[in-house]
């Protein structure tokens, strides 16, 4: 049975408390499964209090990040290092097409925060934005995510996100790959039934917390 990942991308929403809440809705409605793994990447600033109260709910979420420094420690002002981060997260999301278009990120860099991830034990989360991306070495899994796809409410299809996975998988047979880009509880399902698609990335639909446990839901093997 393949790994189904579900991972929610809040990208810059949520104060604390709105993360707390969102906590105490999704944590007690999420359902044990060894092959599920729902993943939470919340703001830089709530982090920390979200990984207690998973803690304290013994609730079967990861907390990862939406993206980590390329550099190790010293004079980066501004930047979270993996060797910092790895106190409360298990992955992070890194190259995506808002990084790369709104901050410049290039393939190189791309591939350093993988470094630094892999160094620090977080599970690298790389997207890519074609078959041609290029996919740093030691990276498991992989997020197709369309750039004409985010946010708009017009999803790839679920056809051609799996033709784009077989080809990525020709190359790099050791990756996971999700697809992420208008995902939704009604959409959901039709990806994970792909062969070759091993689970999806969500971004303003999970910032609902009755919708993401919709998702999470479609998502189960039954």
């Amino acid at each position: 049975m393949k790994n189904i990942w579900v991972i929610a991308n809040w990208k810059s929403n949520k104060t604390i408390s709105e993360a707390l809440d969102w906590i105490s809705i999704v944590g007690p409605n999420l359902e044990k499964r060894d092959y599920l793994k729902v993943v939470v990447c919340p703001t830089f600033t709530d982090i920390e209090e979200v990984k207690k109260a998973i803690q304290v709910g013994n609730f079967p979420l990861i907390v990862g990040s939406q993206d980590l420094s390329p550099y190790e420690a010293g004079a980066y002002t501004g930047e979270e290092t993996a060797a910092i981060l790895r106190q409360f997260v298990d992955l992070a999301i890194l190259g995506h097409s808002e990084r790369r278009q709104n901050f410049n990120e290039t393939d190189d860099m791309v591939a350093r925060k993988v470094e630094q991830a892999l160094e620090h034990n977080i599970t690298p989360l790389v997207c890519i934005q074609s078959d041609h991306t290029p996919i740093p070495k030691g990276t498991k899994l992989v997020a197709y995510e369309p750039v004409e796809a985010i946010g708009t409410g017009h999803p790839d299809s679920p056809q051609e996100a799996e033709s784009v996975s077989q080809k990525i998988k020709a190359d790099h047979p050791q990756v996971e790959i999700l697809y992420g880009g208008s995902i939704t509880s009604e959409n959901a399902k039709a990806y994970i039934c792909r062969e070759d698609i091993s689970g999806v990335l969500v971004g303003e639909a999970s910032l609902e917390g009755e919708e993401f446990v919709k998702i999470v839901n479609a998502c189960l093997i039954q």
